[in-house]
């Protein structure tokens, strides 16, 4: 075996946990894939003899691809948001609160991250996702994630720390009406998936208000009331939703493959929805603290 099929073979060997650790950073099976394959080609391009710990070193590259790619995401959304807002372009979704996204791309979001977490790491910083990803999902030690981010070991204990509360969260209610709250919540999307209207008018108040102030996402101003007229509007729908903590009580965060589009912020009367409110607003949104509901 030559040096180059020696070195592919390594590669091809790490291949899995490097497309595992970029997934958690990224949140997308197509930009994960391509800083897979930009590690391999600056792997190509390095004298391999000069690496020592070829796993540790293919990691460190890969969360710089991530956090470069992390960066420019944000900085385009900088750039759609702008647009946005002086009466460009739309960046929203078609009519209609829940959308719809690729069945089989939220199968992989759920069961290899969790529900809502790829949301609640989308709204960390880039430096504090990388310092949490890689450091509390895969053990990488903190001066190895420092030499990535350019900073101390200390402020990168500091960046996973302050994303580890905001992913954590602290709930607003006590730990028995959270519960309850939310399998009210996973029942109503469930239901709303499936569409099976008769179990989404069981979760639902009769007097059931759902409000829209309307934005460049959702369309103009709304406001709906009755639980048979609601149900008719997300029956079929929410296979981009997911239930999460909003501001430390129990409600629902729309996220086509990760990226959060909407937050439906959830009251209830007994065992059911009595309001539904869209925060569709960009800097709503980017101001609500969010957080994971333990699976």
């Amino acid at each position: 075996m030559d040096d180059d099929d020696w070195l592919a073979e390594q590669f091809e060997a790490n291949r899995a946990h490097l497309r595992s650790v970029a997934y958690r950073m990224l949140g997308s099976t197509s930009e994960a894939d391509d800083a897979v394959q930009e590690a391999w080609i600056r792997l190509s391009r390095s004298d391999a003899d000069q690496i020592d710990n070829l796993a540790g070193w293919l990691t460190t590259v890969v969360g710089r691809v991530c956090l470069d790619m992390l960066r420019s995401r944000a900085s385009r959304r900088e750039e759609e948001l702008d647009e946005a807002a002086a009466g460009g372009r739309s960046v929203g979704a078609p009519t209609g609160t829940i959308g719809a996204t690729d069945p089989e791309q939220e199968a992989v979001l759920a069961d290899t991250v969790g529900s809502a977490m790829v949301v609640v790491l989308d709204t960390l910083t880039p430096a504090e996702r990388v310092a949490f990803v890689l450091h509390d999902m895969f053990a990488v030690p903190f001066d190895d994630v420092a030499t990535i981010l350019e900073r101390s070991p200390e402020a990168v204990r500091q960046l996973a720390s302050r994303a580890r509360r905001r992913v954590q969260g602290t709930p607003a209610v006590p730990e028995a009406d959270l519960a309850r709250r939310r399998d009210i919540v996973d029942r109503f999307l469930a239901a709303a998936r499936s569409g099976d209207f008769a179990g989404l008018m069981a979760v639902l108040a009769p007097d059931v208000v759902f409000r829209d102030k309307g934005s460049a996402f959702t369309g103009p101003a709304r406001e709906v009331h009755g639980a048979e007229a609601i149900a008719g509007e997300f029956v079929g729908r929410a296979n981009a939703a997911r239930s999460a903590l909003v501001e430390g009580a129990v409600g629902i965060v729309v996220a086509p493959g990760g990226r959060l589009l909407l937050v439906l912020e959830v009251a209830f009367a007994g065992d059911t929805i009595s309001e539904i409110e869209v925060i569709a607003d960009p800097d709503r949104l980017s101001a609500i603290q969010l957080a994971v509901l333990d699976a």
